[in-house]
């Protein structure tokens, strides 16, 4: 695999316009950026059809290069087979480091597994129904539905039956986001299998260990930007940020108490 640093690794970028919607790819291109640089930007449908309409403002501003596939057979998902070939293709060109797979079809999970036999960095995108199958396949996977804008979320609506509930009680703090138990035994696992003998290990680590064993691990799942917020929201696990030689700079380090 290629040992470049991450902002440097080249992605092929592959979206099946038939399984993802529209609405959030800003953010999603937002998020592949933080994994390297898309170099190619592909998107795959039946171009002729009504539904995808509204993809045509989101190619223009994302730069994204439409790939006409027409539906020969009804019932077969052609998108599909002209999708892994192109990443077929784009693997054997030498051009790329890694490849993100924008779809909720356990179709591709067969082309993620080869891609990651040929050393390539596999990163999948899509909605929280995809298969758990396509999931693991991947090296990480995304939500879509956490890489919504805040902004764009609605105020929850006023029921009839509650018109009352203003003032103080509409002011209350949120509630803190509920972990399940199996997500906490995962950290804790997996901060026993990085630790040393003092049983501290080190977060960066751990956030890698997680990833290895459950690739959609992502503290948004949970309500939190980051991994050290998470495990500080939970009492069960200890956190110590350590001083490095630039003073901006702190290693921090986590156990289980």
């Amino acid at each position: 695999m290629n040992t470049n640093s991450p902002i440097d690794l080249r992605f092929a970028v592959l979206i099946d316009a038939d399984n993802i919607p529209y609405a959030n790819v800003s953010g999603m291109m937002e998020e592949i950026a933080k994994y390297g640089t898309p170099t190619f930007k592909r998107i795959y449908g039946d171009w002729t059809k009504p539904n995808l309409g509204g993809w045509k403002n989101v190619l223009l501003e994302n730069a994204i290069t439409p790939i006409q596939q027409y539906g020969y057979t009804r019932g077969k998902n052609a998108t599909d087979s002209a999708m892994i070939i192109d990443a077929m293709d784009i693997l054997y060109s030498g051009k790329v480091d890694g490849f993100c797979l924008v779809s909720s079809d356990s179709d591709f999970t067969r082309l993620a597994t080869r891609l990651r036999e040929a050393g390539m960095r596999v990163i999948g995108i899509g909605e929280k129904k995809t298969p758990m199958p396509f999931i693991v396949a991947c090296d990480k996977f995304i939500y879509l539905e956490i890489l919504a804008p805040p902004a764009t979320a609605e105020p929850e609506a006023e029921t009839a039956a509650t018109p009352a509930k203003k003032g103080k009680k509409a002011a209350s703090k949120p509630r803190k986001p509920r972990i399940p138990a199996k997500v906490i035994r995962l950290i804790a696992t997996s901060i026993s299998d990085a630790s040393g003998d003092d049983e501290w290990a080190f977060l960066g680590d751990v956030g890698s260990l997680l990833i290895k064993k459950q690739p959609d691990f992502d503290p948004r799942n949970y309500g939190f930007q980051k991994l050290t917020p998470l495990i500080k929201s939970i009492s069960k696990f200890q956190i110590d940020q350590r001083p490095t030689d630039n003073p901006a700079i702190k290693h921090i380090y986590v156990r289980t108490k």
